[in-house]
């Protein structure tokens, strides 16, 4: 099933079933899936449909908006706001693929490195350029920044 009919179902079973929150957060993705539906068939012409992969990112960058507002509510010392931006991630998180450990990023890394001759920082482009298309959408960017920050300095 496609990821935006399985989203579209999920809505209309919250619905049912009275899940504000679920209901809340999917009606939000599907908000944010149409918008860029939209700028797809501006550029690409009526017919175009967004792929899964498209959708996924979508999910992904909200994921994300919600993992740095958890991080700000946190910091604010808003422990009940940064508790609902945690369950609506934690719905997200069920549209996501499964999210690499640290441990096989950093696998993924060291590979880079050893495969890019990186010994400095300012090769830093280089290993990303390798890494992040391994790792798309499966690992987050801040992790893979700060392990090939940590694995070029010494």
């Amino acid at each position: 099933m496609a990821l935006r009919q399985r989203i579209e179902d999920d809505l209309k079973t919250a619905l049912k079933s009275g899940d504000k929150r679920r209901l809340s957060c999917l009606r939000m993705v599907k908000s944010k899936v149409q918008e860029k539906q939209v700028e797809l068939r501006a550029k690409k012409g009526a017919d175009a449909q967004l792929s899964d992969e498209d959708v996924q990112a979508v999910v992904s960058a909200y994921a994300k908006q919600r993992r740095d507002s958890i991080e700000s509510y946190e910091q604010g010392g808003r422990e009940d706001l940064a508790a609902a931006e945690r369950a609506e991630l934690e719905i997200l998180t069920t549209y996501l693929p499964q999210q690499l450990s640290e441990d096989d990023v950093a696998a993924i890394v060291d590979e880079a490195v050893k495969e890019s001759g990186a010994s400095q920082p300012k090769d830093m482009g280089a290993v990303m350029k390798l890494v992040m298309p391994k790792v798309k959408g499966r690992a987050d960017g801040k992790l893979v920044n700060r392990l090939v920050q940590s694995r070029l300095k010494g």
